[in-house]
């Protein structure tokens, strides 16, 4: 409970700082500074709001037990206001539970059709649709950067940028940041006639993309840039300028494109920042994987390679086999009910932060 006296302390003195500092005329002439203020500011506020409810309940529950001793009326008055402040306690000592630091952060989402051909993109295609719905049920603004179809329709390819459209500590990549990894499918395809069941998988590729990139530079000569026409359903042609933009970051192999802006500045003006999030993630998972070696790891950081989940349509079944997830409502949750699932992976990783401090 120290520990969170502490904490709470800390975020009011911070909180109160920044009032300051937004109410200083000579501030607002940074307006970089302004925005990254007033962000901080917006995530705080919730905990300052919930500790201010919590003295305030403290302080009504003391004065209840105090005129109980003179009125027994008041006994129920006491009633009411303990489990209001129990209640409280335990949500505040959740805010302040260790969080992932990129947990405000917006973030970009990579979905690509594994093995299984046309019916490895369709079934991208849903997983795409899901996230979409997802997002829009609670809040969040996706847009597509990059996007690669198949003939039937499905997905090839296809790059989101998924935002929140306020600024909190419960950001994109609190929520998506769990489903990088590879995506298994089992069910009779619509490309198949004899009623075969066939197993076929996508890749989600996720990082977090911060309003500023770090420490990590990336040097010119180390980029090749390739311009090419935006193209649509099977690679035909939509546009009738080179105006998409391709970079491939020639260190690591890592390739980047955008074709959903107006021009070509702003397409590779917006694969850089894509570009500079993914080399940062990088440089952060390896930070992390050598400071974890020998300890098991979080949810989040578990190996992209490994396949994640599994949705059986003969079984209406969804699989998360990380924490051992199971449900019967695949259909639902394809349809972007995936509240019982993204809680259940939060949980394990909320349980694993609080193991790990101990």
């Amino acid at each position: 409970m120290a520990s969170h006296v502490s904490a709470v302390d800390d975020i009011l003195a911070e909180y109160q700082g920044l009032e300051a500092q937004m109410a200083d005329p000579e501030f607002a002439n940074d307006p970089d500074n302004v925005r990254k203020a007033g962000k901080r500011y917006s995530q705080l506020q919730p905990i300052v709001k919930l500790n201010t409810e919590l003295e305030q309940a403290r302080a009504d529950l003391a004065d209840a037990k105090e005129l109980a001793y003179e009125d027994s009326a008041f006994a129920s008055e006491v009633g009411r206001l303990e489990p209001k402040v129990v209640e409280l306690e335990e949500k505040l000592a959740d805010m302040l539970a260790p969080r992932d630091p990129h947990d405000p952060d917006d973030m970009v989402m990579e979905i690509k059709a594994g093995a299984g051909g046309e019916e490895a993109a369709l079934f991208a295609g849903e997983l795409v649709r899901m996230y979409q719905r997802y997002a829009e049920k609670h809040g969040f603004i996706t847009e597509v950067l990059d996007e690669s179809e198949s003939d039937l329709g499905g997905v090839k390819d296809m790059t989101l940028s998924i935002r929140s459209k306020m600024p909190s500590q419960d950001g994109a990549w609190s929520v998506f940041k769990f489903e990088g990894g590879v995506h298994r499918v089992q069910r009779i395809p619509v490309t198949e006639s004899n009623g075969r069941i066939q197993t076929s998988a996508a890749g989600v590729l996720v990082y977090p993309e911060p309003d500023e990139v770090g420490e990590v530079e990336i040097d010119e000569k180390d980029i090749r840039v390739d311009v090419y026409r935006s193209s649509g359903k099977g690679g035909q042609g939509v546009n009738t300028t080179d105006s998409a933009v391709r970079l491939t970051h020639l260190p690591t192999g890592i390739v980047v494109t955008c074709q959903k802006e107006r021009s070509q500045i702003q397409n590779k003006a917006r694969a850089m920042q894509v570009l500079q999030a993914r080399l940062q993630q990088m440089e952060e998972e390896k930070a992390e994987a050598e400071a974890a070696e020998g300890r098991h790891a979080q949810v989040r950081t578990m190996d992209r390679s490994e396949r994640i989940r599994t949705y059986n349509w003969p079984e209406n079944r969804i699989t998360d086999h990380r924490i051992g997830y199971k449900a019967n409502n695949l259909d639902s949750v394809l349809d972007g009910d995936m509240d019982a699932l993204l809680t259940a992976l939060q949980d394990a990783d909320r349980q694993a932060r609080l193991e790990a401090e101990d």
